[in-house]
């Protein structure tokens, strides 16, 4: 089952349970997609590493936004930003934890042979290629710096 048909089948389920907030987190996903498809040249649609990073660019909106409207004192504005980020964070697989990441980064940094910050950017471009749509790219980054530092 694609995406697009995931979330029309959770659009209808949110309907029927006159859910609101899922049903807007829900339209904003599959407006989003029907969007990158027109954009997108092949015939095919949208890959599902496409998709993911379609999913992540969504959420990390709704957090960001939360964040800004939360340092603003909104607190009525933020929390319908969260929840809707948590929706869409049901298509996405399965967040790795800070330590799983740790482990993955240490394993590339020993692969590349990296030894301070000025091979940073090669550790980060395999660990974002290897951790896509696992693991957020900030986290990731914190890490890398972390460990070469």
């Amino acid at each position: 089952m694609s995406l697009q048909e995931q979330v029309m089948a959770e659009m209808k389920a949110a309907m029927r349970a006159k859910d609101s907030l899922k049903l807007e987190a829900l339209r904003a996903v599959k407006g989003a997609i029907l969007l990158a498809n027109t954009e997108s040249s092949s015939k095919d649609g949208l890959s599902e590493e496409e998709e993911m990073k379609l999913l992540q660019k969504l959420v990390k909106q709704r957090k960001d936004s939360a964040q800004i409207y939360k340092e603003q004192g909104r607190e009525d504005l933020a929390e319908p930003e969260l929840a809707q980020a948590e929706v869409i964070e049901q298509f996405l697989p399965e967040q790795m934890s800070e330590a799983e990441i740790e482990a993955k980064v240490d394993e590339i940094i020993a692969k590349t042979g990296a030894s301070g910050m000025q091979d940073m950017g090669k550790v980060m471009g395999m660990a974002t290629g290897e951790l896509a749509g696992k693991a957020d790219g900030k986290t990731i980054s914190m890490i890398v710096r972390k460990k070469l530092a």
